[in-house]
């Protein structure tokens, strides 16, 4: 049976009394909530232990479409090689190590760009979410940091739905009827299968059934 919000809080919580820095991976198919519940995690788990959590979302590391352009992979933004998960691994480690404030970067989903220094994790924080789908990913190089998450989400949810939400996202962005489900069945969900598909095994799946968050 998946566990509850309450429950995750308290495990997060149990394993951060065992490090001097928890750092938690939250990963999933796109749409499949992942912001809204590492969001609603952290207010929760700041309120039991006033500024102890701050989220690190993975997307703030899309190359730019200056960076992509060029290559010719603006067409798949979002896919794995259109983020630079080399500049994460060096973010989390400086979060790792606590040696003082790290700025990183977060991304601005209606102006399709990352914004640097978004969001600054301080030595205060001592509990890091970090949030996106290819955390997990059990491919080069994102392997290289599976090691630096002492406990590892996975939000599983049936692809009828994030297929609804995905074409909801698209259109409320200002795209046609079309343009949302090119965008939506040529690209996300070719993306979610590979998350579902070739991501290492988690320490807790979390299961969303339908449209409401898992409470």
């Amino acid at each position: 049976m998946t566990p509850n919000i309450a429950q995750i809080v308290d495990r997060i919580l149990a394993a951060a009394e065992q490090h001097e820095r928890l750092i938690v991976a939250l990963a999933g198919p796109p749409a499949a909530g992942k912001s809204t519940l590492s969001e609603r995690l952290a207010e929760l788990l700041n309120r039991e232990v006033p500024g102890s959590t701050v989220v690190v979302p993975m997307d703030g590391y899309h190359y730019d479409n200056a960076v992509l352009e060029p290559r010719g992979q603006v067409p798949i933004k979002g896919a794995p090689e259109t983020f630079n998960p080399e500049g994460l691994l060096w973010d989390l480690q400086r979060i790792r190590n606590n040696l003082g404030d790290v700025a990183v970067p977060v991304f601005d989903r209606p102006l399709d760009l990352a914004r640097a220094g978004g969001r600054i994790v301080t030595p205060a924080h001592r509990i890091v979410i970090v949030e996106g789908n290819y955390l997990l990913l059990d491919r080069d190089p994102w392997r290289t940091l599976h090691d630096l998450f002492d406990l590892k989400l996975f939000l599983e949810v049936p692809d009828e739905l994030l297929a609804a939400r995905l074409l909801r996202r698209w259109q409320d962005m200002g795209q046609d009827e079309a343009g949302a489900r090119a965008k939506t069945y040529d690209k996300d969900m070719l993306n979610s299968r590979l998350v579902k598909q070739a991501s290492i095994e988690p320490d807790i799946r979390w299961v969303a059934e339908d449209e409401r968050i898992p409470t």
